[in-house]
């Protein structure tokens, strides 16, 4: 990776000369090259852009935002660069809130919503172009010759249907702003700085809560780009199966890097950290060190899913057979977490209350270990106490969007209090997991985990699997997998 000239970018356009790297090999820049590099450059403005594909949504969406709070001033930042080490950045992802109002996903970025009359008007603020008369372009680190080239603010207001300024003049307008405000906590400290007078927390939190459960019914476009990732994910399971051997050879990081290329090549980014869990570490719910071996005869737990360039996430969970065969005992143990999830899909439907899919699916398990004499019933006692969880250990699903865990700011009771309605999509994700130093079952038991997650769209007349395209049962699984392997 290159190294840049200089660490920062100028308040300004011209506020003061850019500084240089303390250990840059060049001592400055000359006269004749600062104006050397101020001319000859083509004109290179966007003039036939359209608006992005959910501009009407995004418009819908900040109506109801303005609906919810009127006269009052409401701001909601994209967030900052973050620092991995020294001079360089993470991969930014603007926050939920932010993209999900305007489709913008650079960082820096806020969108204002100023009371007007009965509603408000919407302002979006960004970084313009790089200063070319200062040198910005070709001298800052996050100038466009070291970053690629960014949209004006014209070319912005025609792809998000918003007006557009300039951020930088954005804290010293909040500074002086009068009347109540509401911000978007935690992801930009400058903005919030300049606020810090005029708001409460209570007040903001309840701006995040109306912006999490906003998000609980997904319009059209959301469950499109839900099936999108879906699909992607389907794609990127079979990548993995393909490769197998080779993981066989070096470890459950080959797995993790297989599924990566897929994520990255049709969508944005994995929506999560992917868990390519061989052997015993299915039994660790969120295991992403992804370093262990991958041995033929254990089964491999792979929960992973992509996510689409406008940031909705895929969450599927397979538990594979690495030698392509389930063994007897981790067939009955697959075959008891496919009993459960099937009637936790059966719950899932308009009208039935949220915990019904999970209360569904931990019946069954705790009758299968009761059954296997892992526990002691009768069923209800079990269900009761509780004591099913030594081995099913975490709740049967959860909200997906643009979040993995998607609406966890929403209040209790419009969550998993809640009533389930057409539109909503949740995971559906029993699972069995005996630890490897689990002395209460018998020791052909430990070190098998097993967990099978499909995600479910709410219908006006029940439920549609959007990972449909993925096998569930043991044996069709076995299937699909000598398929893949030809």
């Amino acid at each position: 990776m290159a190294e840049e000239l200089t660490p920062e970018t100028p308040e300004t356009e011209s506020e003061e000369p850019i500084k240089q790297r303390k250990n840059g090999l060049y001592p400055g820049v000359s006269d004749e090259l600062a104006e050397n590099m101020k001319s000859g450059w083509a004109d290179t403005e966007l003039h036939d852009l359209q608006p992005i594909p959910q501009a009407a949504e995004t418009a819908a969406r900040r109506a109801a935002l303005s609906a919810r709070f009127p006269g009052e001033r409401l701001v909601i930042p994209a967030g900052n660069l973050k620092t991995r080490s020294n001079d360089t950045e993470y991969s930014f992802r603007a926050s939920v809130e932010y993209a999900y109002l305007t489709g913008n996903q650079t960082e820096d970025g806020v969108l204002v919503l100023e009371p007007e009359g009965e509603g408000h008007t919407a302002t979006i603020y960004l970084l313009p172009r790089s200063n070319r008369e200062n040198g910005e372009f070709w001298l800052d680190g996050q100038g466009e010759l070291w970053v690629g080239r960014r949209h004006s603010l014209t070319e912005a207001e025609k792809l998000y249907g918003i007006p557009a300024s300039d951020v930088r003049e954005l804290a010293d307008s909040l500074r002086e702003a009068t009347g109540p405000v509401r911000v978007v906590r935690g992801y930009d400290a400058g903005i919030e700085a300049a606020l810090t007078d005029k708001v409460t927390a209570e007040r903001d939190e309840e701006l995040r809560v109306f912006l999490s459960e906003a998000r609980l019914v997904k319009d059209e476009f959301e469950i499109g780009e839900l099936q999108k990732a879906v699909d992607s994910t389907v794609r990127g399971f079979e990548d993995v199966v393909k490769v197998l051997d080779k993981a066989e050879a070096t470890s459950e990081r080959y797995i993790e890097g297989t599924f990566f290329l897929r994520a990255r090549v049709e969508g944005n980014d994995v929506g999560y950290g992917s868990i390519c869990a061989a052997g015993p570490h299915a039994c660790t719910l969120h295991w992403v060190r992804n370093d262990g071996p991958v041995r033929s005869g254990d089964l491999l737990l792979l929960d992973a899913g992509v996510e689409t360039h406008t940031y909705y996430t895929a969450d599927v969970t397979r538990t594979l057979p690495v030698n392509g065969r389930y063994s007897e005992l981790q067939k009955k143990i697959y075959d008891a977490v496919y009993e459960a999830q099937e009637a936790g899909i059966a719950a899932v439907k308009p009208g039935a209350k949220y915990r019904d899919f999970h209360d569904a699916a931990q019946r069954v398990l705790a009758e299968k270990l009761v059954e296997w004499g892992l526990v002691e019933g009768p069923v209800e006692r079990v269900l009761e106490l509780g004591l099913q969880r030594r081995w099913t250990l975490h709740g049967t699903g959860h909200m997906l969007g643009m979040d993995v865990h998607d609406c966890a700011a929403a209040r209790v009771e419009t969550y998993v209090d809640g009533t389930l309605e057409p539109g909503m999509v949740l995971t559906v994700e029993p699972g069995l997991y005996f630890q490897a130093d689990d002395l209460t079952v018998p020791e052909e038991y430990r070190g098998i985990g097993v967990r099978i997650e499909d995600d479910i769209l709410v219908t006006a007349d029940g439920n549609r699997n959007l990972s449909a395209g993925l096998p569930r049962r043991s044996d069709e699984v076995e299937e699909w997998m000598a398929a893949l392997k030809g």
